[in-house]
């Protein structure tokens, strides 16, 4: 895990939960010591109880969850009618925002979907189950997003992917960090390799990690050595470097210029008069 990111996020919270039960000033005043920094530079604090303390954190990144999954699933309606969901202009709705609207392969990591799964199953246990149906749908459309790039790549290559060569570009849940707790890149990976695809995973910084992880798949250091031959070449994982590569400096090395950028994040205009036939996610 990226320590730098981790550390942002430990001493610029968007806010302190604190919760207590009765009785509670004594353990109150530690906690405020013990984040009064945190706290002096204002951070929101909200001190409530228990209960609501309990659920506050798997409520936020359960929303969070479900937004990814909305426009997620705008995508899989725009592939069906031939609409951009990249000019659905959601973002721009103040009531909406722009963070996490990106269409892309889905969420993974060790936060989102523990907490989903966990918010869902404490409100079983609470008899409050029927609550929890939109998040069960939001984990469905984010696991059908895996299948739906493993759908296109055998597409792609003609319905059979046994013996293609695969460049996948990303191998952590999401960038700028080593982190590859339910990565949905290494899960599309993986499922490519068990149909029978050789594929090739680059990363800048997991790499090491996904090959202690999935040790059957093959490994490259660079990007652009790592599509040498390769059928089809899928992007992943939106590292900024993969931006800036020049889709012309890669055509003389595949065998086939295909890509399918799940992130969405590559300029298709340069791709296509670079001669590759592009797919993305929610476009036509």
């Amino acid at each position: 895990m990226d320590s730098d990111i981790d550390k942002v996020h430990t001493l610029r919270p968007d806010r302190l939960v604190l919760g207590f039960g009765p009785g509670r000033s004594r353990a109150e005043t530690a906690l405020r010591e013990a984040f009064e920094k945190i706290i002096d530079v204002g951070t929101p604090t909200i001190v409530t109880d228990w209960a609501t303390a309990e659920l506050a954190k798997g409520a936020s990144n359960s929303f969070l969850a479900t937004k990814i999954s909305f426009v997620n699933a705008m995508a899989e309606v725009c592939e069906a009618s031939g609409a951009n969901v990249a000019e659905l202009a959601l973002g721009p709705d103040h009531r909406i925002g722009r963070r996490g609207m990106r269409p892309g392969l889905g969420f993974g990591g060790g936060c989102l979907p523990h907490d989903l799964r966990g918010f869902i199953a404490r409100a079983d246990e609470l008899d409050a189950g029927p609550a929890a149906g939109i998040l069960r749908e939001a984990d469905a459309v984010n696991a059908r997003r895996r299948e739906r790039i493993v759908t296109l790549a055998r597409q792609e290559l003609g319905g059979d992917v046994r013996g293609k060569r695969i460049t996948v570009w990303g191998a952590a849940f999401k960038p700028e960090t080593d982190d590859i707790r339910d990565s949905p890149a290494l899960a599309v990976a993986q499922a490519l390799h068990d149909l029978g695809a050789s594929v090739t995973v680059t990363d800048p910084k997991a790499r090491d990690n996904a090959r202690k992880l999935h040790p059957a798949l093959d490994y490259a250091d660079d990007p652009i050595p790592a599509a040498q031959d390769a059928d089809l070449l899928l992007h992943l994982t939106e590292w900024p470097a993969y931006r800036h590569i020049d889709p012309a400096r890669l055509s003389s090395r595949v065998a086939n210029p295909k890509v399918i950028d799940a992130r969405g994040t590559l300029t298709a205009d340069d791709w296509r008069a670079a001669g590759w036939i592009y797919r993305a996610l929610g476009r036509p």
